[in-house]
């Protein structure tokens, strides 16, 4: 059985990487065969975020995914990240997918809300619904979280399994248990617009926590839009270097904003912090409120003022630390980690093959 991964990026990107393109090991062990093709190449996302796209290599895009969906009949299944043809309308998208092809398509995202909720009217009712309609043609959909799942049971989707983002264990060990004499670390793995959008404005308070235990931040991965800051330590994102940096940390944060988008994301940096036996402080937005159990792998905050004593807490005391950071250990190997979801998410491409389900 072939299954051909239409994934938004490369490997360099983080949704593809993790929601697709990393079962390819799982799904070969059962027997199934991956083709991934991207619809961005490396090229472009380093673009990207240095600020640089260009219309050339955006349209060289839409001509590689067109040809993707030509040839795509070969295949037994047909996984597809997010949508095919991204902010073009429904229509197209459709008449360009392969009709003979069981199609999954995976969210990880609420990027339902970059059409629907859109500032320009003219968007929201060309693409408002475009997602929605791809969702209920589909065999199966896959999301990270139940706010996921509710739109595209709402959108009529034929079948929904929540498939939470995972990380590999073999990759993801145990942090050594390391004297620090530079004092702990309060940590964050992300983006350069998550960083923005969500850790920008806790600086000030973060600064001030670290300060007063003699600690320091570290930001992997903000890139540039992490300006020079006390007490901020801004280090380069890499495939091979991520668990090295957050094995580093000894706290492990991700402060959101209840928004709409915010509620969409699947809190994996919480996930990648657990898994290296880190404890965590979240704000307590859509499934990070289920990731987090309050008191025992971590702690939750809204205000500042929470934020502000949940870190005192966690910066003034080693050993709670420690046993929140196993209690994290032991619920990423038992809900979110490749080796349980590997298998299970093979049989789900399996089960649709094999109904010979086609649009």
């Amino acid at each position: 059985m072939k299954a051909l991964m239409l994934t938004r990026y490369e490997r360099s990107g983080a949704s593809s990487r993790l929601r697709l393109i990393q079962y390819a090991g799982p799904l070969g062990l059962q027997g199934m065969s991956s083709s991934l093709q991207p619809f961005f190449d490396d090229n472009y996302l380093r673009r990207l975020y240095s600020g640089s796209p260009t219309l050339a290599t955006t349209l060289v895009a839409y001509a590689r995914r067109a040809g993707q969906l030509i040839r795509a009949g070969h295949a037994d299944i047909m996984w597809l990240e997010k949508e095919a043809l991204p902010w073009l309308p429904w229509a197209l998208e459709c008449a360009m997918l392969p009709r003979v092809v069981p199609l999954v398509v995976d969210y990880d995202d609420a990027v339902f809300h970059r059409y629907d909720l859109h500032p320009s009217a003219a968007v929201r009712r060309l693409l408002g619904r475009k997602l929605d309609r791809l969702m209920a043609s589909a065999s199966l959909v896959t999301a990270g979280n139940c706010y996921l799942a509710d739109r595209a049971k709402m959108a009529g989707a034929q079948q929904v399994e929540i498939v939470p983002t995972v990380v590999d264990l073999t990759a993801y060990t145990l942090r050594p248990d390391t004297f620090s004499a530079s004092g702990p670390t309060i940590g964050w793995i992300g983006t350069p617009s998550t960083w923005t959008e969500y850790m920008a404005p806790k600086l000030p308070l973060l600064t001030q926590a670290a300060e007063a235990a003699g600690g320091r931040i570290a930001a992997v991965g903000a890139g540039r839009a992490a300006a020079a800051y006390p007490l901020l330590d801004n280090l380069p994102w890499t495939e091979e270097s991520e668990v090295m940096r957050i094995h580093e940390m000894d706290i492990g944060i991700m402060p959101l904003t209840d928004t709409p988008w915010a509620r969409g994301k699947c809190g994996y940096k919480l996930i990648q912090y657990m898994a290296c036996g880190i404890p965590v402080i979240a704000s307590p937005v859509g499934v990070n409120a289920e990731i987090v159990e309050h008191g025992v792998n971590g702690l939750l905050a809204s205000s500042d003022a929470e934020w502000a004593e949940a870190l005192q807490t966690l910066l003034r005391d080693a050993n709670l630390r420690a046993r929140m950071g196993e209690a994290g250990r032991r619920k990423v190997e038992r809900d979110y980690s490749l080796q349980v979801w590997g298998p299970r998410v093979a049989q789900m491409l399996r089960d649709v093959a094999s109904t010979g389900k086609s649009r």
